[in-house]
């Protein structure tokens, strides 16, 4: 396993839609492992492939609390296939580092995806579990926190990140 290097806005691979897993072989698996490494070591509650720049319909969530067992999801080329209700959640994103932001989404989903062995399931969730799936399947997609703002709060996105890149 391996931490990989977090890509952060405005880097292309961030807008780029990305494309379905044919096979979950070892090199997805090799994928998956290095994905939680970097979340956990972050730390963060999330991560999608195009985040570390692999444009594959991959990514890992773990939404326990840092003192509770952890219970990461692997989901290989997701999709919501429900959703219903409603809810504000200040969010933030390791590509957006040091922001939060208010989102609005669905309280309830169920998503459809394959395991890190390639073994279809559904997961039906509700609030936080619920808004990082939404949040990651999004990054798959090529959303960002960034198309969930307005224009002048993304301006002032913009600006912040450049000035944390040029300080370090």
């Amino acid at each position: 396993m391996a931490i990989r290097k977090i890509f952060t806005y405005p880097e292309k691979i961030l807008r780029t839609r990305s494309t379905p897993v044919e096979v979950v072989d070892d090199d997805i698996r090799r994928l998956v492992d290095d994905m939680a490494e970097t979340m956990y070591a972050a730390p963060g509650v999330g991560l999608a492939a195009n985040q570390v720049g692999i444009a594959k319909r991959v990514a890992v969530v773990d939404v326990t609390h840092p003192d509770g067992a952890p219970k990461l999801y692997v989901l290989i080329n997701p999709e919501i296939v429900s959703r219903d209700g409603e809810i504000v959640w200040e969010e933030g994103c390791l590509s957006f580092p040091g922001f939060h932001v208010d989102v609005d989404r669905a309280s309830h989903v169920v998503v459809r995806a394959l395991d890190r062995d390639g073994r279809p399931f559904v997961l039906e969730a509700v609030d936080f579990l619920a808004i990082a799936l939404q949040h990651e399947i999004d990054h798959l997609d090529g959303v960002t926190l960034a198309d969930k703002v307005s224009f002048l709060k993304r301006k002032m996105m913009m600006r912040e990140l450049q000035k944390a890149r040029e300080a370090s």
